[in-house]
């Protein structure tokens, strides 16, 4: 059962983490903010309600999680978000990711490859209310080329190597943020598609994700 009220309580505890989040290193203020209106707990059963702003991933069924506020926070911090761009996100998962993103004023086009995990969310009341995001049944390796060219790509589990097909559907100029490695931990890169056609990649700190499966389980 999900939670249903956004309680002061939930906000103060909100605006905690937030702080935490900037003192371990999260400077974009549209970031945090972001984090500090979106209820958090709404996408975890309710048993998860005392503990749901605290810095950790919580699982959501289908063996997948809801991953690290801080996690969900530096990720979205890479891809600089401007309004209006069209976001590609691979890995639903329980949405909060998503709905990060449309909070910051963009379009999203979020593919989920566990059919209970999509249809879930296609039957969560709060989040039909929220505008801006597209949801999709499929397999993430294969991107949404109906819908590319995409301004940026955010990918939500570890990566084998940077997936051809999705560097294909980046705008020139565009960006992809994704945890890279098939071990226990996978570096943070930042994928830039430049201008001439060549690839730029930054890599940053260690993360540990799930990893990224190929196909749809039904």
């Amino acid at each position: 059962m999900r939670p249903t009220e956004d309680k002061h309580r939930h906000q103060g505890l909100r605006k905690k983490l937030v702080d935490q989040l900037r003192s371990n290193g999260i400077s974009s203020e549209q970031v945090l903010t972001a984090i500090g209106h979106i209820p958090r707990h709404f996408f975890l059963d309710s048993a998860f309600d005392d503990i749901a702003y605290e810095n950790r991933a919580f699982p959501i069924g289908e063996g997948q999680t809801i991953s690290h506020p801080y996690t969900v926070a530096y990720q979205t911090q890479l891809l600089a978000i401007k309004r209006f761009e069209k976001v590609l996100e691979v890995g639903t998962g329980s949405a909060y990711q998503a709905v990060v993103l449309a909070t910051l004023g963009v379009q999203v086009y979020t593919i989920e490859r566990q059919r209970k995990l999509f249809e879930s969310n296609k039957q969560f009341r709060w989040l039909q209310s929220q505008p801006g995001i597209k949801f999709f049944y499929g397999d993430g390796f294969e991107g949404l080329p109906t819908f590319a060219p995409f301004d940026k790509i955010l990918i939500t589990a570890a990566a084998p190597h940077i997936p051809p097909k999705l560097v294909a559907q980046l705008k020139p100029g565009g960006v992809m943020v994704l945890p890279v490695g098939e071990g226990e931990t996978q570096q943070m890169c930042r994928v830039t598609n430049e201008e001439n056609g060549n690839l730029r990649i930054e890599r940053f700190e260690q993360f540990s994700f799930v990893p990224m499966l190929t196909g749809k389980e039904s």
